[in-house]
C-alpha cells in the first residue's frame, strides 16, 4: 500500500510520499514514490504515484523519455502550463492502465494507479491535481488546500483540523510528517523511508529535500511528542 500527501499554501507546496511496496506478507520492498523535475528559474514539478507499480513505473519511464525528446508532445518540462502537465499526465497514466489491465485480465486481475501533479510555471500561479486511473483529475483549491492518495483515511483528521492556505511551511512540514505518523501506527503496508519535498512560492525549484529513514531522531522525538499530548489532551476532556 501507499500513503502520500500533498499540500498546496499560500507560501508553497509540501509534498510527502512513503516508500513501502507489498505483494504479500513475504514480499515487501521500498521503492521511491516521489518523483521530482526541475528546470531552476523556469518551472518545478513533483508527482507521486500510488498503486500498481507495472502501471507506476511504465508511466514514469514514459514520461522521461517524453522529456529527453525534443520532438516529443508529452514533455512536461516543455507543456506552456501546469494544467497541460496535468493533462499529459492524465492521459499518459489511461493508456498505460489500458495496457496493463488488458494484460492482467487474462488472469483475473487488476492494475491501477493514481498520481498527484503539483508544481509551478514561471508567469503561472502554482497548481496541485489528483489524477485518477482513468486520466480525468481533481484540483485542490483553497477549501480544500491537501490531496491524497493510497492509505489516507488514518492521516486526514489532523489535516482537516489545522490545514488552511494560510498555514505556514513550517507548520505544514510538520502537520504532513504527523499525518504520515498516524498512517504508519495504524497500517503496516505503509513504512519508511519517508521523501519530502517543499517548493516554495515563485522559487521555481526545490527549496527543500528531505530522505527520513526510520532510526531518523527528529522524527521519532516528535511522533513521541504528538502521542504524549494525546494523551494528555484526552486525561483532561471531560465526557459530561
Amino acid at each position: 500500500m501507499t500513503y502520500c500527501v500533498g499540500l498546496m499554501l499560500d507560501a508553497g507546496i509540501v509534498l510527502l510520499s512513503d516508500t513501502r511496496t507489498n505483494a504479500g506478507l513475504d514480499n515487501i520492498s521500498t521503492y521511491r514514490k516521489m518523483f521530482l523535475f526541475e528546470t531552476p528559474g523556469d518551472r518545478v514539478i513533483g508527482i507521486m504515484t500510488a498503486g500498481s507499480l507495472s502501471v507506476t513505473q511504465t508511466v514514469m519511464a514514459r514520461l522521461s523519455d517524453a522529456n529527453e525528446d525534443l520532438d516529443s508532445d508529452k514533455s512536461i518540462l516543455r507543456a506552456p502550463t501546469m494544467l497541460q502537465v496535468a493533462e499529459i499526465v492524465g492521459g499518459m497514466l489511461s493508456d498505460v492502465t489500458s495496457e496493463v489491465s488488458a494484460k492482467m485480465e487474462r488472469m483475473s486481475q487488476k492494475a491501477t494507479a493514481s498520481m498527484i501533479v503539483a508544481g509551478q510555471r514561471k508567469g503561472g500561479p502554482m497548481r496541485m491535481f489528483l489524477i485518477y486511473p482513468e486520466g480525468n483529475f481533481i484540483e485542490a483549491t483553497s477549501d480544500t488546500p491537501f490531496l491524497q492518495i493510497g492509505e489516507h483515511k488514518y492521516g486526514k483528521p489532523i489535516l482537516d483540523r489545522v490545514i488552511t492556505p494560510s498555514t505556514s511551511l513550517e507548520d505544514a512540514e510538520k502537520a504532513v510528517l504527523l499525518s504520515m505518523d498516524s498512517t504508519l501506527r495504524s497500517n503496516l503496508s505503509v513504512g519508511m523511508p519517508l521523501d519530502m519535498a517543499v517548493i516554495e512560492a515563485e522559487g521555481f525549484c526545490i527549496s527543500r529535500k528531505r530522505r527520513i529513514e526510520p532510526d531518523d531522531e527528529a522524527f521519532a522525538t516528535m511522533s513521541a511528542a504528538w502521542s504524549e499530548a494525546l494523551r494528555d489532551a484526552f486525561q483532561q476532556i471531560s465526557s459530561e
